[in-house]
């Protein structure tokens, strides 16, 4: 079983240097502990059984260690079987020159491994003194057992008690600190054992205060299962105080041997793991962007119909509804949209830059779900939104127009209709008929009155046909009843101006039998219709109802009523003059004793109804003072509030640019560390959100100003939608400036690139990027490459590599190199990745050496999620050599890197 809480096993080779520095401190032995009997005894045990697992390889063993290996034969075989190389030719002879040469090319081929002997001579050896043999084993057990032992860059004694630690780290009541005391109770062998082989050993049957059980129990399973014979008997570890470190060191690096197959596969299956956990999580974010990505999309296709319906609404407080809720469109759902752009960039960006750090191909989102297209998007709701707006605007002032002119129809209308209630009676009587020629003679200039009271009329009942007309041609919802009535008041007058003509035909015929008129009546008559219309039009003018934008039409408008009132005594020396006439036909008649016979004959304007409009006059005048005023105060407030947002936007806008700068140059800029660099702009970008309450200021006074219907600001050249877009553009620059550097920090600490190398990357990109677009042109790009000493000049070789490296660092063929691709490809060139080589190598291994492999090879090797996860996307071998249920390994790890469908 793998220990997947162990950190990477990867061995690491030290040079022949640091080897030998370690073989000699481990040779400074302290040999006068040999003379502990209970030690000597464990070695002597323990090496000979160690000696002898290599000897029987070549079909012989020892007895007795230190007898022997006197003679040199057996331990020069013993070195040429653990080492697998061939010594010089023994000598054969009996005598001690011959045993002492055997011993001497032993210890000479000990020492050729970089191994140096203190104090060990042939002569000891072959004399069979005990302490020098034993030495001499351990320095072999060292260099060959022991030595190339690496776990995580430590090697031989400390390896391999790493090693141990490792292994062991899951058993309950074992903690193996050293190589004596901490081995005493045999839980540590037996948990070895269960680690790599579960199997053999019931481990939750044994029990810590039985060691002699549990080491028996593992030694034998050892030699049973493991091929590894028994160095010790459990008694002789129980009862010492203190195990012989060497002793146990020998038999643990036996354990050691025998299960490093199983090592190699924990290192395949880590790599593996490792490999998949990376496509796992990029997997995520690809689903993840395209959830998101697809749900920004629906909202904006739901949202574009909404801002193209132009359906009018019949009245001003419908369209008031409609502007509304466009600015809870605005307030409320398009901000969090806003940030689920931004958010899907940065994303996608971030994706990106893992795939490219993991030497995976790029990401290609579906159909549709581009970046690009989410900004084709994004910009057909910009035009919408906009259109919709000015659409709104514009339907407000059309039916402001509107209503005021459907109030003005309906004023001249009812004056109208006022004025010709009767007059169809009036010309239709046949009173000529029994009057005198005085009264005919009145009568005929009445009726001349009566036509010019009608010619005054004419430019009413034009107004009224022409204000009905611009009503019909701006759509207005009420048509029907204004054309009625309009068509009933021009039939009226076409009759009126038959009746009038027939009935003057009638008066003349008249006129040559009735010869006396009234002169004053005549001249009181002319003079007092034109006066009386002069006072309806003025009565007219005074209740017109007047719709202003700014001050200066109001004040246009006071100035005009200031010289109507002008005017005012001149009116009333002609109403005196008109009332004149008719007290000089009184006194005249009371003077001749002429009776007359009542009305004037002329006209029907008596003095009285002069005297009544003229008071009317009198009273509207102060009512129109009063409505000029009123209006010019309201312009005076709408006024104040053009400047109190002028004022604010002159501030905000500039504000805007500013930092727009500013973040372009930050964004070139080598300031210190990525860290102190994204440290900046994070606060940076607190204090941009910090600035919020001043643009939330602005929309309040740009609502005051929408509620006000004012539509236009002189004092100042920014409107809330450039500052809007300003804003955001704002945001998603500080947002997106941020997301660079951490790609940035991302691709330097995967890579290994040092702060120092960031900042040449970045002083040679700044240097070539002329313009400070951020972006290096092709030609620009090319100057960077020559710089930093590649062979892209213009020849046909470096064209083709100037190429193949374009390729890289710009896919989609904009032209264009950023400064995140620039530094991806400086450090792909510089640093190493997994291949798709080196996970098929690492599938081969947890195969055992077969071209393909099984299911349950998968489960025993990785963890079970991603050992199903290989599963499901393995498909099935297909080779020669296949076997039911045997999986293409080889094909799915090319597919990880992009080279073919998965």
């Amino acid at each position: 079983m793998v220990d997947y809480h162990a950190a990477n096993n990867q061995n690491q080779q030290y040079s022949s240097d640091s080897q030998a520095d370690y073989m000699q401190q481990e040779e400074d032995w302290d040999r006068d502990l040999l003379l502990d009997p209970a030690w000597e005894k464990q070695q002597r045990k323990t090496f000979t059984a160690w000696c002898n697992s290599h000897l029987r390889k070549a079909g012989t063993q020892i007895e007795n260690i230190e007898e022997d290996f006197r003679d040199g034969l057996k331990l020069m075989l013993l070195l040429e079987v653990i080492s697998g190389e061939r010594l010089p030719k023994p000598e054969r002879g009996k005598m001690r020159v011959h045993k002492i040469n055997n011993v001497n090319k032993a210890l000479d081929f000990i020492a050729s491994k970089g191994v140096k002997l203190v104090s060990i001579g042939a002569e000891e050896i072959v004399d069979g003194n005990t302490k020098m043999t034993l030495g001499m084993i351990w320095t072999i057990i060292l260099r060959f057992a022991i030595q190339d032992i690496s776990v995580e860059e430590t090697s031989a004694k400390e390896g391999l008690l790493l090693w141990c630690q490792r292994k062991t780290a899951p058993y309950k009541n074992v903690n193996v600190q050293n190589f004596h005391i901490s081995w005493k109770d045999g839980l540590a062998f037996n948990a070895l054992i269960h680690r790599h082989r579960p199997e053999l050993i019931d481990y939750d049957k044994l029990r810590k205060d039985d060691p002699v059980t549990n080491l028996n129990n593992a030694f034998e399973v050892a030699e049973k299962y493991l091929d590894i014979p028994k160095m010790l008997d459990a008694e002789d570890i129980v009862n010492t105080v203190r195990p012989d470190e060497k002793a146990i060191m020998t038999y643990v690096s036996s354990f050691y041997h025998a299960f490093s197959g199983a090592q190699k596969a924990e290192t395949a299956a880590n790599r593996i793991c490792k490999v998949l956990a990376v496509n796992q999580e990029n997997e995520q974010l690809m689903e993840d962007y395209e959830k998101l990505a697809s749900d920004l999309l629906e909202w904006i296709r739901r949202t574009i119909p909404w801002l193209e319906n132009r359906a009018p609404e019949k009245t001003m407080a419908e369209m008031q509804q409609k502007l509304e809720d466009f600015r809870g469109y605005r307030r409320v759902h398009k901000p969090p949209k806003v940030q689920e752009k931004c958010q899907l960039e940065i994303n996608f960006n971030t994706l990106q830059t893992k795939l490219r750090l993991s030497n995976r191909p790029a990401f290609m989102p579906s159909e549709g779900r581009m970046v690009s297209d989410i900004n084709g998007a994004w910009h057909n709701l910009e035009g919408a939104e906009k259109g919709y707006e000015e659409w709104l605007l514009n339907e407000i002032r059309r039916l402001e127009r509107l209503d005021h002119l459907a109030e003005k129809f309906r004023q001249k209308a009812a004056i109208h209709e006022a004025w010709a209630d009767g007059k169809e009676a009036m010309l239709t009587q046949k009173d000529y008929a029994t009057a005198s020629l005085s009264e005919v003679k009145a009568l005929l200039k009445k009726h001349e009155a009566f036509e010019s009271d009608l010619a005054a009329h004419q430019d009413r009942v034009e107004q009224i046909a022409a204000i009905a007309q611009e009503l019909n041609e701006l759509d207005y919802y009420d048509s029907s009843s204004v054309n009625a009535r309009c068509q009933q008041i021009c039939d009226q007058w076409d009759a009126l101006g038959t009746l009038t003509q027939s009935r003057r035909e009638s008066l003349e015929r008249t006129e040559k039998q009735l010869e006396s008129i009234d002169e004053l009546y005549l001249e009181y008559a002319k003079r007092a219709a034109p006066f009386n219309n002069w006072m309806e039009g003025a009565m007219e003018d005074l209740q017109d109802m007047f719709i202003v934008h700014n001050i200066e039409e109001i004040q246009g408008l006071i100035a005009a009523h200031e010289q109507f009132k002008a005017t005012l005594p001149d009116a009333n020396k002609e109403r005196e003059s008109i009332q004149a006439i008719q007290l000089e036909v009184q006194r005249i008649a009371q003077n001749n004793g002429i009776k007359l016979s009542g009305s004037n004959p002329y006209t029907s304007i008596t003095p009285e109804s002069i005297d009544r409009q003229w008071d009317k006059v009198q009273k509207l005048v102060p009512q129109r003072d009063t409505a000029l005023q009123e209006e010019l105060a309201r312009q005076q407030s709408n006024d104040h509030l053009r400047r109190q947002f002028a004022n604010q936007a002159n501030i905000v806008g500039p504000w805007i640019q500013n930092k727009m700068e500013e973040i372009g140059r930050i964004s070139i800029e080598m300031n210190g560390t990525l860290e102190d660099q994204l440290t900046n702009l994070r606060q940076y970008e607190q204090n941009i959100i910090e600035y919020k309450p001043n643009i939330d200021q602005l929309e309040g006074d740009h609502q005051l100003i929408q509620e006000a219907l004012i539509f236009d600001n002189k004092y100042t050249t920014y409107t809330m939608e450039h500052l809007r877009v300003g804003w955001e553009q704002l945001l998603t620059t500080i947002a997106r400036t941020i997301n660079e550097i951490e790609n940035q920090i991302l691709t330097r600490d995967a890579k290994g690139i040092s702060q120092e190398q960031l900042h040449e990357y970045r002083a040679s990109f700044n240097h070539f990027d002329k313009d400070h677009s951020g972006a290096l042109m092709a030609e620009e790009f090319k100057a960077c490459l020559i710089s930093l000493g590649y062979d892209v000049e213009n020849d046909k070789q470096g064209e083709a590599e100037f190429a193949r490296i374009m390729s890289i660092v710009d896919p989609n063929n904009s032209g264009a190199v950023t400064f995140q691709a620039f530094i991806d490809f400086m450090s792909r060139e510089t640093t190493d990745t997994d291949t798709a080589d080196q996970v098929i190598a690492s599938f081969k291994i947890l195969a055992g050496d077969k071209n393909y492999i099984m299911a349950e090879e998968l489960r025993r090797e990785l963890p079970p999620d991603q050992a199903e996860y290989c599963i499901a996307r393995m498909a099935p071998y297909t080779g020669p050599d296949a076997v039911p249920g045997a999986l293409d390994y080889m094909s799915f790890s090319t597919a990880l890197y992009g080279e073919s469908d998965l």
